[in-house]
């Protein structure tokens, strides 16, 4: 298991920013792909940006041009700048990882979840 750790939510008006944060621990060995997903309240979990290892983006077309996603490779982290917030932003945030983790010889594909964290934009 790989244990992901988010920081960097709250309430912000519309047109602010916040800087969302997830690091990962555990026996890893590799992170292939690191990426945050939100869901609001009545809709599905869907995908709003991730990075593979080598700095391949993917963002959501909803917020291109708004959100930049940037990782730290030698930290195990992810980071999701969010500017020009909207009120449809509102979601939680949940930061998802797969990869591979190694524990003594044994190496095992791993596709983990964070607890999420509340990102609110209201005035």
């Amino acid at each position: 298991q790989v244990q992901l750790v988010e920081s960097g939510g709250g309430l912000v008006q519309p047109g602010g920013s916040l800087r969302l944060s997830c690091t990962a621990s555990g026996s890893i060995f590799s992170i292939n792909v690191m990426g945050w997903y939100r869901q609001a309240p009545g809709k599905e979990r869907e995908l709003v940006a991730d990075i593979t290892s080598g700095g391949r983006t993917n963002l959501a077309d909803s917020v291109k041009g708004r959100f930049t996603i940037s990782r730290d490779n030698a930290k195990n982290t992810v980071y999701l700048q969010m500017n020009s917030l909207k009120p449809e932003d509102t979601a939680v945030y949940f930061c998802h990882a797969e990869g591979v983790i190694r524990t003594n010889t044994i190496y095992e594909p791993y596709n983990d979840w964070g607890q999420g964290t509340q990102v609110t934009v209201s005035s």
